[in-house]
């Protein structure tokens, strides 16, 4: 079986700065992977060096078996690939609605009513936001919007930065369960960066641990949720 991603001995830099090293991961058809670790550890930079900015020094990321290594960001999104970022980037002065026909038109698709009604339908919410502008909606409804507008270019894989950093924990239970439904119901493969490792681990399938820039350690969600190691860095109190 042919990987969704693959990761072998990635590196990337920031000028002088090495952010990743030797970095090895891979992400099979249909299954959420998280990638956990402290700030700074990485986890954002490696979903930014698979969208080619910054672009990998050494070694190689292929996608579908495809080598998307030095293929421009533009090139690389229009494979299938979507990225919700970090810290949202709605559109602020558009509609609930434009923004989300701006991930339809970025991807070059045009089913752009049945997508409009599968994202409605994930997040019911929108729905009722539609002619609202972006920048006047609550933090949760914007990262609602930030998935839902990643989802309009109908990707087969969907790169998640901090879904869930700033929202209330009821909110956060939302954001999990979506993902874990598209998942579930469409086969949707997930890369998954997250602070919250205990709600990530629960809902992975796999997970991955980064500590400055490496890979130190991977399991199942299972698996690394029953490590003591893992439960002492980045589990203890956080699900309390």
């Amino acid at each position: 079986m042919t990987a969704t991603l693959s990761l072998g001995g990635v590196s990337s830099f920031y000028g002088a700065v090495q952010a990743l090293r030797s970095v090895d991961l891979e992400v099979n058809p249909g299954e959420i992977v998280t990638l956990i670790g402290a700030n700074g550890a990485g986890k954002s930079t490696l979903m930014m060096t698979v969208c080619g900015n910054p672009r990998a020094r050494t070694g190689t990321i292929l996608h579908e078996g495809h080598d998307i290594t030095n293929l421009p960001t533009h090139l690389i999104m229009r494979r299938g690939i979507a990225q919700s970022p970090e810290g949202r980037r709605i559109f602020g002065r558009m509609t609930v609605h434009e923004n989300l026909l701006m991930g339809a038109e970025a991807a070059g698709r045009t089913d752009t009513p049945a997508l409009l009604e599968e994202v409605l339908a994930l997040f019911p919410r929108l729905r009722e936001r539609a002619g609202q502008r972006g920048g006047t909606l609550s933090g949760g409804e914007q990262q609602m919007l930030a998935i839902a507008r990643a989802l309009m270019s109908r990707p087969r894989l969907l790169l998640l930065d901090e879904p869930s950093l700033g929202l209330a924990p009821l909110v956060a239970r939302q954001i999990f369960g979506a993902i874990r439904e598209l998942n579930q119901r469409t086969g949707l493969t997930v890369l998954l960066v997250e602070q919250n490792a205990y709600q990530a681990l629960r809902l992975a399938h796999r997970g991955y641990v980064l500590v400055n820039g490496a890979i130190t350690m991977a399991g199942t969600g299972a698996e690394l949720l029953a490590r003591p190691e893992v439960r002492a860095a980045y589990l203890e109190g956080a699900h309390a």
